[in-house]
């Protein structure tokens, strides 16, 4: 039957077969977030249990990190769906620009929407079709619930009484205890709904199927752009805001055919942002506290009461109201005392920039975007297989605070990563977050400054519109530090802020470095994962010496964790010993607590991540690094210098030969291969 022609009756049967579903908006989206399978499972963060949620991480666009801002969330929705007191509230995400509040709040209406579109899902309401003769309304002939009223909060108010309410519920074959929860969910029709229904009442001179006759039951639409379901309403000067944009005005369309003066179906509410999603959506307020006063005021009554009041007309509306706002909107709007009651009302989540640069890898390429790039001559621009990672570092590392005395900031960005960062634990990361967690100023708590994905976006656009770039056809990873200084000199306004970004651009040169360093490895070796085979191999050894059936021979046998199989290897001490000299370990002391560290690392990894590779620690890769071009050229300086000076024919044909395995087998194209083969020649390099 379509929805057009679809009566009361018919919906409360359907409804009855569990073909739809009453409930308000904090229920539907717990539905939503609990109910449909998806993983719920704990995760460790900064030194801290949480939990994470696949629903948020789905999609080719989805969610990256947020972490405490979907469990808070999450605990938020939860508790108003029990009837907490968080349904009385709005849920504001505050936070710099650039670390995904506006992203957050368009994904989760993006899934609210397609969990709506579901059929068993879909939202209901109603509209009436006015009898010939009705007067008091001219030529109009149907009117819809302009908040879009739940056809169960119709049937709820078509009686006198809500007993007589509740046993028609019952005489339809719901339980009692059904209908107690139905009525947990109780709420008066808008001002209009019960206007136009009194007005039935004494047409029909209380008939009961008569009034239902002239109800037919349709389905709300769901669309991004008309605001219903989900709406967004964006702070605007003060010039053009307006209260009409949030609950509407008197319709002088309407006041040409409506007699009665005191009919509040005079006033349009679809004019508004907030009627459109009424019949439980969600209310997007960007940007909330930029807001002037009488708009707050409206505000106030909207998440206090759940209702839309014009001239002392009400509407009750069943809406979600999430907002967003930066740190200093919300400082300011707390130090004018007399707004105190709309902050009373608010949860506010305090948004922190991701600082896990491994997470923030997949952030750089929804910056880089996953088209085609070309040049300004339309030529196909290639991408540096280091510029992922470099982008990722440099904002990274400026967004985590300086404990030098404590961590390093390399070490705390390698934990925050969860990696192995010497002999540093992750409770020490714990500690320094727990601490920064109680400044009275948000911004100083962890990962509340740095530079943004606006700002990341930023690095990319100015990269992409260097001359080199577009001439070498490539977005070299070297360029971007000079473009991430360019956004930090015309973006970054306070001083000392910019002092610590230009710090923290000197660290991710020189991890930049160490990085190409391990590529040149690889490439020198012609094997894409030569050195961390290697780094293995190192590790393989130091297990099978501390190994009590070791024989004279020196060879043993592992299991392999990543491939199942049974490898043979032979201990080369003279290997194990130039990769712990190369980490500065002179003494038998400092070399045996070094693998004993290493040993109880890998027991521990290999727990939960059998393919764990050691790739994590820089040091003991670089150490092994500098131990494989030791032995197998001479030096480091050796390579060096082969690969600089190629007037003889053997340098020449090494040069060629890496060029080739860059381009062949580790995704160089031929300028950024030879770029960083420059880069690696050179004494800023060598430093």
């Amino acid at each position: 039957m379509k929805a057009e022609l679809l009566r009361l009756d018919s919906y409360i049967k359907e409804l009855q077969e569990e073909k739809h579903h009453f409930e308000n908006i904090f229920q539907g989206l717990a539905r939503m977030i609990f109910s449909d399978g998806d993983s719920i499972h704990p995760i460790l963060v900064n030194g801290r249990s949480t939990y994470d949620f696949d629903k948020f991480r789905k999609g080719k666009k989805h969610i990256i990190g947020l972490y405490d801002v979907i469990n808070s969330f999450v605990a938020f929705i939860k508790d108003a769906a029990e009837y907490g007191e968080s349904k009385d509230m709005a849920y504001v995400l505050v936070g710099e620009p650039g670390n995904g509040k506006t992203f957050f709040v368009d994904y989760l209406s993006s899934l609210y929407r397609d969990f709506i579109s579901i059929p068993t899902n879909n939202k209901y309401t109603f509209k009436f079709m006015l009898p010939d003769g009705l007067p008091g309304y001219g030529s109009i002939k149907e009117i819809e619930s302009q908040t879009y009223e739940d056809p169960v909060i119709l049937l709820m108010n078509l009686f006198y009484s809500l007993d007589e309410g509740k046993e028609e519920f019952i005489k339809n074959g719901f339980t009692s205890a059904q209908v107690d929860h139905f009525y947990q969910n109780y709420r008066p029709l808008g001002a209009d709904s019960e206007f136009i229904l009194r007005d039935l009442r004494d047409y029909f001179d209380d008939d009961l199927e008569k009034i239902k006759n002239c109800i037919s039951i349709v389905k709300v639409p769901i669309s991004s752009t008309l605001g219903t379901i989900t709406g967004k309403y964006p702070a605007k000067d003060k010039l053009t805001s307006s209260g009409v944009d949030l609950v509407g005005d008197e319709s002088i369309q309407r006041l040409l055919h409506i007699t009665n003066s005191n009919n509040p179906y005079r006033f349009d509410l679809r004019r508004g942002a907030l009627a459109r999603v009424g019949g439980g959506g969600i209310h997007f307020a960007d940007e909330i506290f930029k807001n002037k006063t009488d708009l707050m005021k409206i505000y106030l009554g909207v998440i206090q009461n759940r209702e839309i009041e014009i001239d002392a007309f009400k509407w009750p509306i069943d809406t979600f109201i999430i907002a967003t706002s930066n740190n200093a909107d919300v400082l300011n709007y707390r130090s004018n005392g007399e707004e105190k009651p709309i902050l009373d009302r608010c949860k506010f989540c305090y948004v922190a920039h991701l600082t896990n640069y491994k997470l923030q890898e997949n952030l750089t390429k929804y910056a880089i975007g996953s088209g085609s790039k070309t040049t300004f001559t339309g030529k196909n621009l290639h991408i540096d297989p280091n510029l992922i990672y470099t982008l990722s570092v440099i904002v990274t590392l400026s967004r985590l605070p300086r404990f030098d005395d404590k961590l390093t900031p390399v070490e705390m960005m390698k934990l925050a990563a969860g990696e192995v960062a010497g002999e540093k634990s992750v409770k020490t990361l714990a500690e320094i977050v727990g601490q920064l967690e109680h400044e009275s100023d948000t911004t100083k708590r962890f990962g509340q400054k740095g530079l943004g994905q606006r700002d990341l976006v930023r690095m990319v656009n100015t990269l992409r519109g260097y001359p080199e770039t577009n001439e070498g056809e490539c977005m070299f990873a070297l360029d971007a530090f000079k473009s991430a200084e360019e956004v930090i000199l015309d973006y970054v306004q306070d001083n000392n802020e910019r002092i610590k970004y230009f710090e923290d651009l000197k660290i991710a040169r020189g991890l930049y470095r160490k990085q190409i360093r391990t590529e040149m490895f690889n490439a020198f070796m012609d094997e894409p994962a030569a050195i961390r085979k290697d780094v293995m191999l190192y590790v393989n050894m130091i297990i099978g010496m501390g190994r009590t059936d070791l024989g004279p021979d020196k060879i043993i046998t592992y299991l392999d964790p990543q491939t199942g199989k049974t490898q043979p290897i032979k201990i080369d001490e003279r290997f194990v010993n130039a990769v712990e000299n190369e980490l500065e370990m002179k003494t038998l002391e400092q070399k045996e607590s070094f693998r004993s560290q290493i040993r109880k690392i890998y027991a521990q990894k290999l727990q939960t991540d059998k393919n764990y590779d050691f790739m994590d620690n820089v040091d003991l890769v670089k150490a092994v690094t500098d131990t494989r071009l030791n032995s197998d050229i001479a030096s480091a300086g050796g390579l060096v210098g082969a690969l600089a000076n190629r007037t003889n024919e053997d340098n020449e044909k090494l040069y060629n030969r890496i060029v080739s395995t860059m381009v062949n087998k580790l995704h160089y194209c031929k300028t950024c291969a030879e770029k960083t083969i420059e880069f690696f020649c050179t004494q800023d390099h060598q430093s």
